[in-house]
């Protein structure tokens, strides 16, 4: 007979943690290794004077190609989608009755949640636009925010009262990862501070960076403080490239800081068959003020597409940033789907846009993100410029994907986009560039080390300019892996992930309906999860 058994594990990141499971099991706590390096578990902290050092939390893909984590407002469970794009907290409210509010779980206003402050009385708004046109609106308030075990007391967020935005999958809000200069809150209200602004600030976190690893399932990771080294395994791989500085926008500030999570982009190129394409050198829009460096910004919250490819195509694109670094893209990367209308030509990432006020010439989005895993260092005042650490999960010299492999990804990804294309060939658009958006009387100068707005200058430096000392960064593990020795005394191998704990959305602690759903406290510091462990084969 076959004999197994399925163990269903309360992961609670205690410091105890691998003892006590080893005792559970009655196994030696030495059958239970970590990942790569000096890496620590989700939760624990790494000297005994900062409980929240660091943290790391799933991330999933939601149906509309954004990702998301679970996060804790007023001990309130949200899902909210990551953009590195923007900088604002905000999260849908029991106020606002528009059809896209209410097919989700809002903040219940109803709900005097102990930790809720309000600013003005409620009477402080705020307004926040995104590029494809929809919004939302609402008024400023305080509340404790966690995530990823990381949590912040009086966090500024936006109650949403009105919007037009579509969300998907439960997901409530977006947490803005920019900086504050972005920030339409911090704007209205004093001292509001954008979420991992006031992580680095305030000097919370181990060292003021997050890290992404994006998937196509739910193996992906938010890491704040931290390395997730169970993606980046060779942190000398690590690509870092300084943050451009930006003027400031009309009379906002006299000193030039930053603005986007945006680097240089030197050159990009394609190989098709194996052969070679003529490596190109991207032209910047404002060759003057970007010191003529094309400007490229990495936004998690971009997506889209807009040329059309024969499905069939092999050829690779890549990215370099500086030289002597490569980044390379397959077809399964780049190729969004299939029309519907025109089953043999394909809908292609990156989305062609015309010029743009602020100066970025490109928007590299979560089709080029998921390649690399990202590392957003925030930078430190006087000492160290914001920068951003590219790992390549590709490999540059793999060949190009036969078209089976292709066509075998967007079948089992049901891939296809909903769109008949013209008949006809399009004209070549043209656009009039638009005047600069920012005060160039100010002078921004890359490389700069501004005085405030970036994280407090009591960290030391890692990641300077001039060296970079990446393996003393703080380390984490976003899987596991589980080695159990049967009576045969074989030894089994379990890995798994971190995974999304299952709580009720949108509902206070102690309210009837949170017994619909499991709920887990401090969701931060557990993981629920089924582990399978095949613990050996008897023939009777």
């Amino acid at each position: 007979m076959i004999w197994f058994a399925t163990v269903i594990l309360f992961l609670s990141f205690d410091p105890q943690f691998k003892n006590a499971l080893a005792a559970t099991l009655n196994l030696p706590s030495t059958s239970l290794q970590g990942g790569p390096g000096p890496a620590m578990l989700a939760g624990q902290a790494s000297n005994s004077t900062a409980l929240n050092a660091f943290g790391i939390s799933p991330v999933s893909l939601a149906s509309d190609g954004t990702y998301y984590v679970v996060l804790q407002v007023g001990q309130i469970s949200f899902r909210a989608a990551l953009d590195t794009g923007s900088a604002d907290f905000w999260l849908t409210s029991t106020e606002c009755t528009t059809s896209t509010c209410t097919s989700v779980p809002r903040y219940p206003l109803t709900y005097a949640s102990p930790t809720f402050v309000s600013i003005n009385n409620n009477k402080t708004t705020f307004n926040v636009d995104y590029a494809d046109g929809t919004g939302a609106s609402g008024f400023v308030a305080r509340e404790t925010a966690e995530v990823a075990n990381v949590t912040v007391a009086d966090q500024a967020f936006g109650v949403v009262t009105n919007s037009n935005i579509t969300l998907v999958d439960e997901v409530s809000g977006i947490l803005g990862l920019g900086f504050p200069r972005q920030s339409e809150i911090s704007t209205s209200a004093t001292n509001a501070t954008p979420f991992f602004s006031t992580l680095a600030q305030q000097g919370i976190l181990d060292y003021p960076l997050f890290g992404l690893s994006l998937t196509r399932n739910a193996t992906g990771t938010l890491t704040l403080g931290a390395i997730d080294v169970s993606v980046a395994q060779n942190l000398s791989q690590v690509v870092w490239n300084e943050v451009v500085p930006f003027s400031p926008v009309g009379t906002q500030t006299n000193t030039s800081g930053y603005f986007y999570w945006a680097i240089p982009l030197s050159s990009f190129s394609g190989k098709a068959f194996d052969v070679n394409v003529t490596q190109y050198t991207p032209q910047p829009t404002y060759p003057g003020p970007t010191g003529n460096t094309s400007v490229a910004l990495l936004d998690v919250g971009g997506k889209g597409g807009q040329w059309v490819i024969p499905c069939d195509s092999s050829a690779t694109m890549s990215f370099s940033f500086g030289e002597g670094n490569s980044f390379v893209l397959e077809p399964t990367d780049y190729i969004i789907g299939p029309a519907e209308g025109n089953p043999d030509l394909c809908l292609s990432w990156p989305k062609a846009s015309p010029p743009s006020a602020d100066g970025v010439d490109w928007l590299l989005g979560t089709p080029f993100l998921r390649t690399v895993y990202s590392i957003w260092s925030y930078g430190i005042d006087y000492q160290e410029p914001p920068m951003i650490g590219l790992y390549p999960r590709n490999n540059a010299s793999a060949p190009v994907q036969p078209y089976a492999v292709v066509q075998s990804s967007l079948s089992s990804e049901s891939a296809t986009v909903a769109t008949t294309l013209p008949n006809y060939p399009l004209s070549t658009p043209s656009y009039t560039t638009p005047s600069y958006a920012f005060n160039t009387s100010v002078p921004a100068v890359y490389g700069e080390i501004v005085q405030s707005e970036l994280a407090t200058s009591t960290y030391s430096p890692l990641i300077g300019t001039l060296a970079v000392n990446a393996t003393a960064l703080p380390q984490v593990s976003g899987a596991y892996t589980l080695l159990v020795t049967n009576s045969n005394g074989a030894v089994v191998t379990s890995t798994y992930h971190v995974s999304q704990p299952s709580v009720a959305l949108g509902v206070p602690p102690g309210w009837s309906s949170a017994a619909a759903s499991l709920s887990v406290p401090g969701a931060g510091l557990a993981i629920s999860m089924v582990i399978a462990l095949v613990a050996g084969t008897w023939i009777l």
